[in-house]
């Protein structure tokens, strides 16, 4: 359906909305990802806004880019039992353009029929989740943006010890083309980064993470107008090749608009010092090179991963967890964040905030040495959702401690002290 400022699609939620287990804050605002680049969550109009891809099967084949458009995902009061999204920049969709956004959203939010089967379950044992409405952990519209951002989650503590200045400089770089064109144009714009990597935050501190997302996601400056504003009066939406951006009105500063996350060849066209410095990714760097690599030249196949993982199983784990250990760069947290990801909750990513989590909640004394035993005493009972019941615990201490997060402005994003 076409309106004024883009064009609007329902999808039903179906057999999920008939369970009344879905509500779209809760579901976002359930993991550290959320807060993460090119994600953009408005507290005051509880709506999740983000690029997605036209063609998500191009990424998830050999790693090319697909043209991207602007979506605003909301969960209307009067259709509670429908998402609404809103697709600026474009006068209609086609069938393909429309399943592929549909099915971009459905991976972000868990709305498959797998999903929900696992939301009732883990809900029949853990009585409380289930009060707070807690069961879906959010997600990538990718497997590609899952698999880096993990790595990017790995040792990475929210504004524990970073400071940045005043004018924190964000890449405007070779990532930094309009989405729709960024293939052809990449390796041009890394020329120019000395004279267009300015594009000016209003924060003081910002945590390590979310920053090195930003950096891996195009950002084009904007006229100043609010995001709302901007939309509505096609300022930002005239052409798909300039709604790969996300204007942050409000909290954050208007000056800033993030593209879409780069796709597998867009990386590795990249050099490892390039990611280094000017993504300020440090040694993280070689490991999404070597990804983004791997990809293109076909030894990683995403869409063989994703099929593996349509009906998770304890085979299908040990399939998965043998071939993403394999990856340069790819340990024992990040690969169980993957495969979390991708639906598998029966092991628990453990590092220090396992162990600080069960020294404050559960009175353990746990070390990094005894912490996986310790989580399978504790969380052993909710097998196969262990994850599941741990996470819940960590980000119900996390709203305990600063507040509703789904509430929080973007600006104080960087007092989160923990890593999420």
């Amino acid at each position: 359906m076409g309106v004024g400022g883009g064009v609007v699609i329902e999808l039903p939620l179906g057999k999920t909305a008939e369970a009344a287990t879905f509500d779209l804050e809760k579901n976002v605002c359930s993991h550290g990802l959320f807060m993460m680049a090119p994600n953009f969550w408005d507290p005051l109009s509880k709506t999740l806004q983000r690029p997605l891809l036209l063609d998500s099967h191009e990424e998830s084949g050999n790693g090319s880019a697909s043209s991207s458009v602007l979506v605003r995902i909301s969960q209307p009061s009067d259709s509670p039992h429908s998402l609404r999204l809103r697709v600026f920049g474009v006068d209609s969709v086609s069938p393909r353009h429309e399943q592929a956004l549909k099915d971009q959203v459905r991976r972000m939010l868990r709305l498959s029929e797998a999903e929900e089967a696992s939301v009732k379950e883990f809900q029949k044992m853990h009585g409380e989740a289930k009060e707070r409405g807690f069961g879906r952990v959010f997600r990538s519209p990718t497997l590609f943006e899952d698999m880096v951002k993990c790595i990017l989650l790995c040792n990475c503590q929210l504004s524990l010890s970073l400071s940045l200045p005043t004018h924190t400089h964000i890449m405007h770089s070779s990532i930094s083309a309009p989405v729709a064109k960024v293939g052809s144009r990449l390796l041009n714009k890394k020329l120019q980064i000395e004279a267009e990597d300015v594009v000016r935050m209003d924060s003081v501190e910002t945590s390590d993470c979310l920053r090195r997302s930003k950096a891996l996601c195009p950002s084009i400056s904007s006229n100043g107008e609010e995001f709302h504003k901007c939309c509505n009066s096609h300022q930002c939406s005239t052409g798909i090749s300039k709604v790969d951006s996300i204007v942050v009105c409000g909290e954050l500063s208007c000056d800033i608009r993030i593209g879409n996350f780069p796709s597998p060849r867009e990386l590795a066209s990249l050099g490892e010092k390039f990611l280094e410095k000017r993504c300020n990714l440090g040694y993280r760097a070689i490991r999404i090179l070597k990804l983004a690599q791997s990809i293109v030249e076909g030894k990683i196949q995403l869409r063989e991963l994703e099929e593996a993982c349509s009906e998770p199983s304890l085979s299908n784990y040990s399939k998965l967890a043998d071939q993403l250990n394999e990856i340069y760069g790819f340990g024992p947290f990040t690969c169980a964040n993957v495969l979390m990801c991708m639906g598998f909750y029966h092991v628990i990513p453990t590092d220090s905030e396992t162990v600080r989590h069960l020294k404050q909640v559960h009175a353990i004394d746990s070390t990094i040495r005894s912490v996986q035993g310790d989580v399978e005493a504790v969380y052993g009972k909710y097998a196969p959702f262990q994850f599941l019941a741990y996470w819940s615990e960590v980000w119900q201490f996390y709203e305990e401690w600063f507040g509703k997060l789904s509430e929080m402005p973007h600006s104080d994003y960087k007092n989160i002290t923990l890593q999420i």
